[in-house]
């Protein structure tokens, strides 16, 4: 076994409508190789007991891994992986404690620059995305926000469309209704110059993907002047259930580099 893979704690956060639960092929490869994860649940997402209605800022929905991070010991540092809407939960929490984060990787994930405000890449989604895109999601008011929650013809063809049909069945037994907080995210003017700026960061493709597609993930790479790349040919948006293996190995390679 290569010691230079071992003994670093990877920290997992999931996207939207999904919880730690997604994790449950890659956390016991990760740790097989000889490392410590940890999958973490959002507020009002997977076992967390908040509903979305009690959850209105984006901060709030973030505060399991804020907490979580801010209880890590001063001198260590872990790799924070980020898939789909939580690249910004891992950016909020790299900005918040850039000393704690040895190096961020966005799996298909948004990943904000440090230029415009961390809203800019979700707006320039949602422009991109035509409603009819959606399928058959709901979108719903819930506080003072836009809640949404995955519809199943929306899961099968855009985000589970090359993981088996046991995982597609486990999405819509534990799915949980969430929100992309725009509203909220909107209103932040913080530019990440420092504390995310600060941070190194990398990003996984997954050439499959028709929820974020190819080319916005390669959009976002760019826009936000990432060089640390790797593809994984063949997965869905939901990579770490299509393609558990190749992932584990491309976090492996790209943590090597930085922790």
């Amino acid at each position: 076994m290569d010691t230079n893979n071992c003994n670093k704690h990877y920290v997992l956060v999931h996207g939207a409508c999904h919880g730690a639960w997604a994790w449950f092929k890659l956390k016991p490869r990760l740790e097989s190789a000889g490392n410590k994860v940890t999958a973490l649940d959002l507020a009002a997402s997977g076992t967390n007991l908040k509903k979305i209605e009690d959850v209105d800022t984006v901060s709030e929905y973030s505060e399991p891994l804020f907490e979580f991070l801010a209880s890590i010991p001063q001198n260590e540092k872990v790799v924070l992986v980020g898939h789909s809407l939580g690249g910004l939960n891992i950016a909020l929490a790299m900005d918040k404690f850039p000393e704690k984060v040895a190096v961020g990787i966005f799996l298909t994930a948004f990943v904000p620059d440090t230029e415009h405000q961390p809203s800019y890449v979700l707006e320039k989604y949602i422009e991109r995305a035509p409603a009819a895109g959606w399928l058959d999601t709901e979108f719903f008011p819930r506080g003072n926000k836009s809640a949404m929650y995955f519809g199943p013809n929306f899961l099968s063809s855009k985000l589970y469309q090359l993981s088996s049909i046991e995982d597609l069945e486990l999405a819509k037994i534990l799915l949980r209704p969430s929100s992309l907080f725009v509203e909220d995210i909107s209103q932040q003017k913080n530019c990440f110059h420092h504390g995310y700026g600060s941070v190194p960061r990398a990003f996984i493709v997954c050439n499959e993907d028709l929820g974020i597609p190819l080319e916005f993930q390669q959009w976002m790479i760019q826009n936000a002047g990432i060089n640390d790349v790797v593809e994984i040919k063949g997965a869905d948006h939901m990579a770490m259930l299509s393609k558990p293996q190749e992932l584990c190995d491309s976090l492996l390679l790209m943590a090597s580099k930085y922790a």
